[in-house]
């Protein structure tokens, strides 16, 4: 059995990838939103903070009822509770990923986690 799941992401709105790679402790989305466009629906979480980053072009997020100005390279983290939407601006296309996990949850990382051979 492969100790790693591959997949490949075609162009298209929003793609979860919970399914296509079995992922077991966060969600990943990659959304895709064209000038002028928004996300539909305001929203937030019971558990899990979200990180977005910034892939390509510009817009801005409403988050609680500030407006923060977002482009390629901003990456955000937005606790459970807050309020949300994103929407693309109106002279660009926007591109990001949004990282889901438990608020919390994290008991180590890099050296803390990683086994050296």
């Amino acid at each position: 059995m492969l100790n790693y799941t591959k997949t490949n992401v075609g162009i298209e709105s929003r793609t979860e990838l919970h399914e296509a790679l079995s992922l077991t402790g966060a969600e990943v989305s990659i959304n895709s939103l064209p000038a002028g466009a928004g996300v539909p629906f305001v929203h937030s979480h019971r558990n899990n903070e979200e990180i977005y980053g910034i892939i390509a072009g510009k817009g801005t997020a409403i988050i609680d009822g500030d407006t923060v100005e977002i482009t390629a390279g901003d990456w955000l983290k937005i606790s459970p509770a807050a309020k949300r939407q994103f929407f693309a601006a109106n002279d660009s296309s926007i591109t990001y990923i949004c990282i889901q996990v438990k608020e919390n949850s994290l008991d180590g990382f890099t050296f803390d986690d990683a086994i050296i051979y």
